[in-house]
C-alpha cells in the first residue's frame, strides 16, 4: 500500500524515481480504506531533506499512510522557504483537535541550549502533552529524544567534550521486542550530536526500558513501559551522504570537526552505508507492532 502525500511535494518525485508507491490525495480519497494517520513534527533546519528521509522509511510498509507535516509557529525556519512551509505544513493549532495513530518528533540543532532557551520549547511541550491522549505511539529522534525524556520523565541532558560523530555498532539488550524483530545481533546507527543523557538516569527510571545500546554511545533505543514513547538517540533515517555533507559543511565554516568515525572507507571519502536496512526494519516494525496493531479502528 502507498504513502499518501501531495503530488507537488519534492519527496513525491524522489519516491517515484526509487520505485516507491506513493499516492496523491485526490486518488486516496476515492478509496474506502482506513489509512494510518502519521504526523511528523519537523524541527530540522533542512526540512525538505528530513521529510524525504522519513517519508522513504514510512513508505516501506504494507499499510496506507496519510502524512501530516507539522512546523512550529513560535519559530520561523531560516533554511526552508515560507512557500514550502505554507503549502505542505500545518501548525499545531491547526491539528490540535485531531488524533493520530503515530507521531515522529525529529532532532534539532539546538542541543547546546537549555531547553527553556529554545524558542519553541513551550510549543513543543504542548505537542508532547497532546501526544499523551491524542497519539497511539510516538518516536522521538536525537534532540527530540532528549526533549521527550526531559518533558515526560524530567531527565536532563549533558554536553560532550566534543561532538559524537560517526556510525556506531549497537546491540539489542532484550529478547523478542517487536521493535527490533529482524535485526542482526549487531547493527549500526549514525550519530551527530553534542549532548547525551546520563545512562544511570535512564536505567534508574522504572518507567523506561533500554532496548538497545552501544559501547561508544550508551543507550541508543529506549521505550516507555507502556509502549507509547520511543526515544532514539541516533539518526537511522539519515541518507548515505548526510554525514559527509555535515562534515564538509563544518569544515567550510572553520569549525573544529573530526572525520565521522566508521563512516569513510578510504581517503577518497568512499562511504560504507551499513545502517539503511536497520532503519527500514525499525520503522516498519514500529508502524506494524506499535501503531497499526494497537490503534483503534476509529480514532
Amino acid at each position: 500500500m502507498p504513502i499518501v502525500i501531495q503530488k507537488d511535494i519534492p519527496a513525491y518525485k524522489i519516491m517515484q524515481s526509487e520505485n516507491v508507491f506513493v499516492m496523491p490525495y485526490v486518488r486516496a480519497v476515492a478509496q474506502d480504506i482506513r489509512p494510518i494517520e502519521i504526523a511528523i513534527v519537523n524541527l530540522m533546519p533542512t526540512k525538505i531533506v528530513t521529510e524525504t528521509q522519513l517519508i522513504r522509511l514510512l513508505s516501506n510498509s504494507p499499510l496506507q499512510i496519510n502524512l501530516t507535516l507539522i512546523t512550529t509557529s513560535s519559530y520561523t525556519s531560516k533554511n526552508t522557504s515560507s512557500e514550502h512551509l505554507e503549502k505542505f505544513y500545518k501548525s499545531f493549532d491547526e491539528i490540535k483537535d485531531k488524533p493520530f495513530d503515530g507521531l515522529i518528533i525529529t532532532g534539532a540543532p539546538v542541543e547546546t541550549l537549555e531547553f527553556e532557551d529554545v524558542e519553541y520549547w513551550s510549543e513543543l511541550k504542548k505537542i508532547m502533552e497532546f501526544s499523551k491522549t491524542k497519539v497511539t505511539s510516538t518516536i522521538h529522534i536525537c534532540w527530540g529524544a532528549q526533549a521527550g525524556l526531559k518533558y515526560h520523565y524530567n531527565i536532563d541532558k549533558h554536553e560532550f567534550d566534543k561532538k559524537l560523530f560517526g556510525v556506531f555498532e549497537n546491540h539489542s539488550e532484550v529478547n523478542f521486542d517487536p521493535l527490533l524483530k529482524g535485526l542482526d545481533d549487531k547493527f549500526y546507527v549514525p550519530n551527530s550530536r553534542h549532548t547525551y543523557v546520563n545512562e544511570t538516569d535512564i536505567r534508574n527510571c522504572n518507567k523506561l526500558r533500554v532496548l538497545a545500546s552501544s559501547k561508544d554511545t550508551g543507550p541508543s533505543i529506549i521505550k516507555s513501559v507502556d509502549n507509547k514513547n520511543f526515544f532514539m538517540f541516533g539518526h537511522s533515517e539519515y541518507d548515505k551522504e548526510t554525514l559527509k555533507a555535515e562534515y564538509f559543511r563544518d569544515l567550510e565554516k572553520g569549525l573544529a570537526i573530526e572525520k565521522p568515525q566508521n563512516y569513510f572507507c578510504d581517503d577518497k571519502f568512499t562511504i560504507n552505508n551499513n545502517w539503511s536496512s536497520t532503519a527500514n526494519i525499525i520503522f516498519s516494525n514500529w508502524l506494524n507492532y506499535y501503531v497499526y496493531q494497537v490503534t483503534p479502528f476509529s480514532i
